[in-house]
């Protein structure tokens, strides 16, 4: 299967991808907030579950047996997003908090973390060596998207439970973060997205990252200058910058 970037409703097109044609689902849906940022930026489909959410209907029948999905959820609509995953057919294995160093919002409480569950298809194997169920947070600066996942964040995820060459697929995947996260880990990929303007972005940021890939080993620059550099390169691929190539060890973010 080749990696590709689609775009449209993802309730529609996972209608079109083979049966049990995945290996890993990574995915952040709409958390049903009406969330607006300060820019005054919104979510598409972010009012009411609805269709949103028969979407993992789909995910859980392209998935291939004993296979696993990580799915990012809204707290306060866990039972809506707990009731689409028990109804498609997902079992909850584990659940992941990535711990934040600031606090993103606060009401009666101070708003530090993200979480999302890790379901399973069947029975897939258990790892040798798992990871924490409490990992970092790395702010990705929402750049491309409102809700933008870095892919610092996303990368060890798609390491631990996926081996090079499977397929990832994001159903719901914004600017493609989880797209590039794969890509750098060898992996192939499947994103669909919405809206026009942020597959026209995960294209342009992944094409960055293809090239990269593609060049020739080039010698390690000095250390003061790969730093300096590494961070003008990383904020270029963040804006989807056609010129950005790289170092894969800066590349999240």
């Amino acid at each position: 299967m080749q990696s590709s970037v689609i775009q449209g409703d993802c309730t529609e097109i996972l209608k079109t991808l083979p049966t049990e044609s995945v290996d890993f689902v990574l995915t952040d849906p709409p958390y049903f907030v009406r969330y607006r940022d300060r820019g005054g930026r919104t979510i598409r489909n972010d009012r009411y579950p609805g269709k949103v959410l028969d979407a993992f209907k789909d995910v859980y029948r392209v998935l291939k047996p004993d296979s696993l999905c990580v799915s990012f959820y809204g707290w306060n609509r866990v039972d809506s997003f707990f009731a689409a995953w028990k109804g498609a057919g997902f079992t909850p294995v584990g659940h992941i908090v990535f711990s934040k160093e600031y606090a993103s919002s606060q009401r009666f409480l101070r708003y530090a973390h993200e979480s999302a569950y890790l379901l399973a298809k069947g029975r897939p194997e258990l790892p040798a060596d798992p990871i924490r169920d409490v990992q970092p947070w790395h702010y990705s600066g929402n750049h491309g998207h409102p809700t933008e996942k870095s892919v610092d964040t996303l990368k060890p995820i798609i390491e631990a439970f996926t081996k090079p060459g499977d397929v990832v697929l994001d159903p719901f995947a914004g600017s493609g973060s989880s797209l590039i996260a794969a890509a750098l880990l060898r992996r192939r990929y499947i994103g669909i997205e919405l809206e026009e303007k942020y597959c026209d972005l995960a294209r342009r940021r992944l094409a960055g990252v293809e090239r990269y890939l593609a060049a020739p080993a080039r010698r390690e620059p000095q250390r003061e200058q790969r730093s300096v550099n590494g961070h003008q390169q990383r904020a270029a691929l963040l804006r989807g910058s056609e010129a950005a190539s790289l170092p894969r060890h800066l590349t999240a973010g």
